[in-house]
């Protein structure tokens, strides 16, 4: 049985915030240059505070900002040049704006530096596994975390896609990483859980995710983020290319929203709005 559950709200270091249309909406912003889909690139400043300003006005709750690609075959890029390419930008988009901000990296000194301008919200693909100083951080300025399901570094971790239960092993790894975070201080309540669409993951395995969603929240004591804006996954089961799946994009987010997720993080944050304030607005308790 799918069950559509509004999400709780959301405590950052000094306000608590909720979502606009039931569910938390994340805009995905990448100032990179490699970014798999080229309408979320901003690689000048002018472009990427339009874009962003765009996000805000659309519905997104949150923006996401990531300086370092991690689609699959990419490879990591340094901490100087990721604070390069970040810091600049949120400088200026402070300057505009206070929308919730959370900073899609692994690394600490990235981090760090992005919350000295503003920054809300770690999303971690490493699950905190990859800078482990980032734990007692978060936990000091009492920041949210992102905690994602992956094998393995982008460039080789298509090649780790088999699981013998995909569900229950994603499942006990997000697990030992939340209780990782707690364990060095960070708010139980803070703690959001991804399992990873498209990480290691291949066409089964999605989308056996996007059917188990809730189990991801571990009976409920996480909220689950759903991310597969306009993936793979997206395109193996329409036959689009990237540029051509935000239907499909559209009609799994739905599905991961039925199945419980409250974070969906999407490129195009205009019609994922507009879907969220349908399901919102029918009060689609059980469907």
């Amino acid at each position: 049985m799918m069950q559509y559950k509004k999400a709780t709200p959301l405590e950052l270091a000094e306000r608590t915030i909720s979502p606009k249309n039931g569910i938390f909406l994340m805009g995905i912003l990448n100032v990179t240059p490699d970014s798999f889909f080229a309408e979320s690139r901003a690689t000048n400043l002018d472009a990427a505070l339009k874009k962003a300003l765009e996000m805000v006005e659309d519905g997104a709750d949150i923006i996401d900002i990531g300086a370092e690609s991690t689609r699959p075959g990419s490879s990591y890029v340094s901490a100087e040049e990721e604070i390069e390419r970040l810091i600049p930008f949120l400088k200026l988009f402070r300057k505009h704006s206070d929308c919730p901000v959370s900073i899609d990296t692994r690394k600490f000194s990235v981090f760090k530096s992005a919350v000295e301008e503003g920054a809300d919200i770690l999303n971690d693909i490493s699950a905190l596994e990859d800078s482990p100083e980032l734990a007692p951080y978060c936990a000091k300025k009492k920041l949210p975390v992102i905690l994602m399901h992956k094998r393995e570094k982008p460039d080789v971790m298509m090649q780790k896609v088999c699981y013998n239960d995909a569900v229950k092993e994603i499942s006990a790894y997000l697990k030992e990483r939340a209780e990782f975070a707690i364990k060095n201080g960070i708010a139980k309540e803070k703690i959001i859980l991804d399992p990873g669409i498209g990480f290691a993951k291949d066409f089964e395995t999605n989308c056996k995710i996007i059917k188990h969603t809730s189990d991801f929240g571990l009976d409920g004591q996480f909220p689950v983020l759903i991310g597969a804006s306009r993936k793979k996954c997206v395109g193996q089961l329409t036959g689009r290319e990237t540029e051509e799946r935000l239907a499909g994009t559209l009609a799994i987010h739905q599905l991961a929203v039925l199945h419980g997720a409250q974070y969906i993080r999407a490129h195009d944050v205009k019609e994922t709005a507009d879907m969220l304030k349908t399901l919102k607005g029918i009060e689609c308790d059980v469907i």
